[in-house]
């Protein structure tokens, strides 16, 4: 194996290694990023067929597991409550996303201070809200300025998403009810922004491509500027091990190419990117003499504290038909009203719950969304009383990091080229399970309001490991932390970490900005530093 010798490399080519690429590489520094997937082909997306309901639950289903796409690698979720989804491809995971965009909360970063569970984070929301604003701009973000729930900011690049009925009749009843309500944040083209990006046209199926390129994947965002700025990005490197010297620095990165020739990329720095799962795993698998138990592991965290969002969901039928099937089903009015602590609700912290629109016809009558229909004599008429009559409020909550929810590498399960898969073990704790139920009962309240005829509710949404957080800790103690407040392992200074996995919390939200916003934040600290860890300045 031999290879060059680089600045950096990063190793993925998602939300978080995109941004992070950009910046140092329009900075002057060479700059390669190694991604398992490929391009995504716009001219060919599922969105563009008439079979793109099927092709989500098969080809471009969110789980690895279901997909079984040649650069995809398995999870073992034998002992994991909730199910992963990721995506390899140049873009990542945005690439199936929903584009809802939200900032962490103030309060999000300070959790141990406010209400003594967990930590704080060892940066505040001030350190990253330039790098928000920035992102916002890079993007593209549709939303509305001025919500009194949330910190001051500048005006969103565009306009909200238009709305739909459903989102009308909740709006008014969180009205009623005196509960706080504002327009999702989305990073979804309301008007025509970005290179070759044109407006949405609420044709709905965004999570298998959009085609006019209004949706925001890193692909169209963050990876034309990167590549004009120098990147070199190499695509179907399959990456197994981080390299090190007899001191215990990173040299580089070991991966398969697309033909399974093992070859070495050299780098100053190297930057993981790979989501709270591959980098876990990536960091998992890199052991030698020195790391027995993995590279950076000396805290014994790498791959503890896994969190997700756990999420219930609320189903309201209604009499009158609600539109529900167009436009982006992630896209349209949150409440924050239960967001904070309040120890009279029998738990800690909270949740937000998000309203989402319905599912097309075939999802409906396959039961994607409650209801589940009945088969049989009853199935038209049931599909015909629910088709276009539903929306959905999310309760999306806060997990607090356990270090027994976990990233490990699997005994049993093996990827195609014979690299250990990683395995989730994952269990919801009690203080989860009644916050589920809380915001049942509140999304419940909600939709009885609203007028909905029926209201069906589901406790816990098993596809619902979008978010992957947490497995390796930022801290400013190397016993208690992987990485440090500028996402360097503390134990080999020329590692970095950008992505999720160093989430000290999960908040109640969307992760995406704020990972964006931390790799913006990690790369211009290897600017200021870049002397220390070898990069010429």
């Amino acid at each position: 194996m031999s290879g060059p010798q680089d600045d950096v490399v990063i190793v993925g080519a998602g939300a978080s290694g995109a941004a992070a690429a950009w910046r140092l590489a329009q900075a002057g520094l060479k700059v390669t990023c190694l991604e398992q997937g490929d391009w995504v082909s716009y001219a060919d997306v599922p969105s563009l067929r008439t079979d793109w309901e099927l092709a989500r639950q098969t080809t471009h289903h969110a789980s690895p597991n279901i997909r079984r796409a040649p650069v995809d690698y398995p999870v073992d979720d034998t002992e994991a409550a909730i199910k992963p989804l990721l995506y390899n491809a140049v873009g990542g995971s945005t690439i199936l996303w929903g584009a809802h965009f939200p900032r962490f909360r103030p309060s999000d970063f300070k959790v141990k201070t406010l209400d003594g569970v967990a930590d704080d984070w060892p940066i505040a929301y001030e350190d990253l809200a330039a790098y928000y604003e920035e992102n916002d701009r890079i993007v593209g973000v549709a939303g509305l300025n001025g919500d009194p729930g949330n910190p001051p900011r500048e005006p969103r690049p565009m306009a909200p998403i238009s709305a739909f009925r459903g989102a009308d009749r909740v709006a008014a009843a969180f009205d009623r009810l005196g509960w706080h309500w504002w327009v999702s944040d989305v990073a979804i083209n309301s008007r025509p922004y970005g290179e070759g990006r044109g407006a949405c046209n609420n044709c709905g199926p965004c999570d298998v491509g959009c085609p006019v390129k209004a949706r925001a994947s890193a692909d169209i965002t963050y990876w034309p500027l990167a590549l004009a700025a120098g990147v070199r990005l190499v695509t179907n490197a399959r990456v197994f091990e981080i390299e090190t010297d007899r001191l215990g620095r990173a040299t580089g990165v070991a991966y398969y190419d697309a033909a399974g020739q093992a070859r070495r990329h050299r780098a100053a720095v190297v930057i993981l990117a790979a989501n709270g799962l591959g980098t876990a795993r990536l960091l998992h698998l890199s052991r030698s003499a020195r790391a027995p138990n993995g590279i950076a592991n000396s805290s014994g965290l790498v791959g503890r504290n896994l969190m997700h969002h756990p999420t219930g969901m609320v189903t309201g039928v209604f009499d009158e038909p609600i539109e529900g099937y167009k436009g982006p089903y992630a896209t349209s009015i949150k409440s924050q009203q239960f967001y904070e602590t309040d120890l009279s609700r029998g738990f800690v912290r909270g949740y937000q719950m998000q309203l989402v629109r319905s599912n097309g016809p075939v999802g409906t009558a396959v039961g994607g969304y409650q209801p589940r229909l009945p088969w049989g004599a009853g199935h038209h008429a049931a599909f015909r009383r629910v088709f276009n009559h539903t929306a959905s409020l999310t309760v999306t909550t806060e997990d607090l990091p356990r270090p027994e929810n976990r990233v490990v590498l699997s005994d049993t399960l093996k990827d195609a080229w014979g690299i250990p898969a990683p395995k989730m073990i994952y269990s919801l704790d009690q203080n989860t399970k009644d916050m589920i139920q809380h915001g049942i009962g509140s999304a419940t309240r909600a939709f009885r309001e609203a007028g909905a005829s029926d209201v069906i509710a589901e406790d816990l949404v098993a596809y619902a490991g979008f978010h992957l957080l947490g497995t390796a800790k930022m801290g400013d103690d190397p016993s208690t932390s992987v990485v440090d407040r500028f996402c360097r392992s503390h134990d080999v200074p020329n590692l970095m970490v950008v992505d999720g996995s160093v989430f000290v919390t999960a908040a109640a939200l969307n992760p995406t900005p704020t990972i964006q916003a931390v790799a913006l934040y990690a790369a211009d600290a290897l600017l200021r530093d870049r002397r220390s860890v070898g990069v010429a300045a």
